[in-house]
This record gives structure tokens, C-alpha cells and sequence, in this order.
């Protein structure tokens, strides 16, 4: 079992105390492993979901050589030599080919038949000149045979997809255009990973659920709300374990109750320094520590291991647990940096970074080098193309408002300093994150 000194040593300059953003992340990939359970599952219920296996096609894509375009399908021969020959050329129209209704008869050298887009092209055909490029009068057609070259405008079988190679590859999450092209295929039900279990729950006396009466000095508790969203986006199951209370025996029974039913545990609150912080307590003892505080605003206080349901036990497999600041902005930030990539590798998908953009920062931004930055900015497109970026305002982490104005994160780096106005900034959009 790899222990979190392991993981240390696989990572320069380990300090748990104030790790850099990109040296913790390597520790969540390192232990962040995939669940091996899988399932089939039929065509519609695949969307979202992540395959175990590569999706072989059964057949060729197109099936048949067909036309691309509505026009004429003749043999190319014709066109061998156009220099010696009249730049006009007249074909007969011997039938018709519709998708579906395929010609079956004959054409000789002089004729063409008329095809629609996605018809079979005839036997003897190879060529097809679009409808818009042709006069017909009465059965026959006249074209500049000069404007076309042999083999144009047709799909050949298998030039798609060829039978008996990958349609989709393992590791990729099914979007609805894989779920058409499934069905194109005949495929009825895919391999897929089964869906990660992630309990959450919110720490803190203060805390009150949504339809509750707002007694004085609480407040509601907005990030199971907003966990449970972020969490939905990811299509796993997503596993409200509530408020716990700020009190050691159940802090404890939560954490072991989430780590038994679970593959990931979320928390959110209790992971700083102050007095009625036991999350940090509890978690030395029933786990395996990675890292706790980051060089990073907002998220600082990020708690991250390993949670054993009962014991150690090289039989039972921990979940991986993250301990979440209780700032609002600061559980989006550090779920969005750490927890999202996390939970997409144990669900068994090929991760991609997130889209980051160049942007010119129209307005000067304070920055302390020494941790990474994540500000809420707006981004807007100039005339010319450019991007264009400007804090939302105040960028305090429990400030949720101005997650919600926002559209993307400002990335300031560990050694970046002040940004002056008119200064190359790096930026994360949320389409496509959130």
C-alpha cells in the first residue's frame, strides 16, 4: 500500500505545511486510481457515461460506395483525356438511384444515371458530377468535363470507419454524437464503468439547510447545494450525507459511514486551524494524509488522503477523501482544480486539461508571488479577436456573487507578481469546466 511518505518522495520539495498547487495535484493523480468494476449498459443510457472498452465497428462506414452530392454518377473513363476531346461532354440518363432504392441496371460508356446524395453508386460508375454543374435536356446532359476529375464527389465503403477497427476508445466519456454514431453501427449496448459513488457533507454548528427557519448568527448552507450541482455535471452518484455538527463523535461517524459506502469523500468545512476544527484531528487517525495546506488563494486549508471505513487493511479499498474549505468560492475553486480531475480518472476517463486562454488583463491586479491565484474574472472578445479579462470586483472567497457573475477563472502563477493593465493573463472558461 502506498503511503502518503511515498508519495512525498515522488514529488520535489514536499511541504505539507504550504505545498505548491502543481506539486499537490500530482499526488491526487498518483492516487487517484480508476474503480475496476464494470457493466454493460444498452445505447441510451450510455450518454455521459465512460468506456471500459474500445467499441469495435461491425461493419463498414458507409456500408457501400455512395454519392456525396444529389447529381450524375457515369464511369470516370470518359474523362481520361479531356485535353483531346470536345470540353463538353453529353451522357444519356439511363435511370435513376435514390438512398435506399438503389439502380441495378446497366450503364454503358456514353451514359450516367441520376443519383441523389447517399444513393449507392451503380456498377460501372465511379464519378459524380453535381446536378448544378450539368443542362439537361430531356435523357441526356451536358457538363464542362474539363471542371471535373475522375473519382470526385463519392464516399467509398469503409472510408469513415472500416470494419473491425476502434469506433470509440476506452477511457472516452459517450456525448451524444457517439451515441449516433453507435447507432450507425448497430450496437446495441456498450462496456461502461460504473459510476463513481461520492458522499459529501457540510461541518459546522452555524449551518442550516435550505427551508429551515434562519436562527441569529447562521447561515444557510450553500455548498452541498453547490457540491451536489458540480458533482451532477460529472454524472456520478452523488451520495447528501447532510450537515454533521462540529462535534468530534459525530464527525467521526460520518467520515467512516462515507468511506464505507463511497469511493470519494467530500467535505466541506472544519480542515483550518481554529478550536473547533476537529475534521484535521480525525482525519490523522483514520487515514492517510497527502497533503493539508496549499500555496494557494482561495483554498488554502485543502485536506487530502485517504479514509479507512474501519481499519487498515490491505482487503479493503479507502476512499479517497477531500477536505474542502468552508468559504463558498474557495470549495468551487479547489473542486474545480483538484476534485473534478480526481473523480473523472477514478471513473476511469482520459483527462484532459482544461481549455486555457491568453487574455489581456484590462485592469491592474494584485498578486503576492509565492501561491497561485485563481480570480473570478468576466471575459469578453475585442473586434480584432482578442481576448479581454477584468476581475468580477471582490474577489473574497465568501463572496459566491461574484462566482456567479463571472465566466472564468484569472490563473495567476506561483512566481507571478502584480499584473499591470494591458499584461498577457492566463484564463480557464467555464463552459465546458462548470
Amino acid at each position: 500500500m502506498t503511503t502518503s511518505e511515498d508519495i512525498s518522495r515522488c514529488v520535489p520539495a514536499h511541504d505539507a505545511q504550504a505545498l505548491p498547487v502543481a506539486q499537490a495535484q500530482a499526488i491526487v493523480r498518483r492516487w487517484a486510481q480508476p474503480v475496476a468494476t464494470a457493466e454493460r449498459v444498452a445505447l441510451r443510457a450510455s450518454l455521459d457515461r465512460v468506456l471500459a472498452e474500445d467499441v469495435i465497428s461491425p461493419i463498414d462506414v458507409p456500408s457501400h460506395d455512395n454519392a456525396a452530392m444529389d447529381g450524375y454518377a457515369f464511369d470516370g473513363a470518359v474523362l481520361a483525356d479531356p485535353a483531346s476531346g470536345p470540353p463538353e461532354l453529353e451522357l444519356e440518363v439511363a435511370g435513376q438511384a435514390l438512398a435506399g432504392h438503389a439502380f441495378t441496371g446497366p450503364v454503358a460508356r456514353g451514359q450516367c444515371v441520376r443519383i441523389m446524395t447517399g444513393a449507392p453508386i451503380p456498377a460501372g460508375c465511379d464519378t459524380v458530377i453535381a446536378q448544378e454543374q450539368t443542362v439537361r435536356t430531356g435523357e441526356r446532359i451536358a457538363f464542362d468535363a474539363q471542371k471535373i476529375s475522375r473519382g470526385a464527389n463519392c464516399r467509398r465503403a469503409g472510408e469513415d470507419l472500416a470494419r473491425g477497427r476502434a469506433a470509440l476508445s476506452a477511457g472516452r466519456i459517450v456525448r451524444a454524437a457517439d451515441v449516433g454514431l453507435l447507432a450507425s453501427l448497430g450496437v446495441a449496448e456498450v462496456a461502461v464503468h460504473r459510476r463513481l459513488r461520492v458522499a459529501f457533507f457540510s461541518t459546522g454548528d452555524e449551518l442550516r439547510s435550505v427551508g429551515e427557519p434562519l436562527d441569529a448568527g447562521c447561515v444557510y448552507d450553500s455548498n452541498r447545494y453547490t457540491l451536489g450541482a458540480m458533482l451532477a455535471r460529472l454524472n456520478v452518484e452523488a451520495l447528501d450525507l447532510g450537515i454533521v455538527r462540529d462535534e468530534p463523535a459525530a464527525l467521526e461517524a460520518a467520515l467512516r459511514s462515507a468511506a464505507s459506502c463511497a469511493d470519494v469523500v467530500l467535505s466541506s468545512g472544519g480542515v483550518s486551524v481554529g478550536d473547533a476544527d476537529f475534521t484535521r484531528r480525525l482525519f490523522e487517525t483514520l487515514g492517510d494524509v497527502g497533503f493539508w495546506q496549499l500555496a494557494m488563494r482561495p483554498g488554502r486549508p485543502l485536506a487530502f488522503g485517504r479514509l479507512w471505513p474501519t481499519h487498515r487493511d490491505d482487503d479493503l479499498r479507502p476512499a479517497l477523501f477531500f477536505g474542502l474549505p468552508g468559504n463558498p468560492v474557495a470549495v468551487m475553486v479547489t473542486f474545480y482544480q483538484f476534485v473534478r480531475e480526481a473523480l473523472l480518472a477514478m471513473s476511469g476517463a482520459k483527462v484532459d486539461a482544461p481549455l486555457q486562454l491568453r487574455a489581456i488583463s484590462s485592469t491592474s491586479i494584485k498578486k503576492r508571488p509565492g501561491r497561485t491565484e485563481y480570480q473570478r474574472g468576466v471575459a469578453t472578445r475585442a473586434a480584432d479577436g482578442t481576448w479581454l479579462v477584468a476581475p468580477t470586483g471582490s474577489q473574497g472567497s465568501g463572496v459566491l456573487s461574484s462566482m456567479s457573475r463571472a465566466n472564468c477563472l484569472i490563473v495567476l502563477a506561483h512566481e507571478q507578481g502584480d499584473v499591470a493593465a494591458g499584461t498577457p493573463v492566463e484564463i480557464v472558461p467555464f463552459d465546458g469546466l462548470i
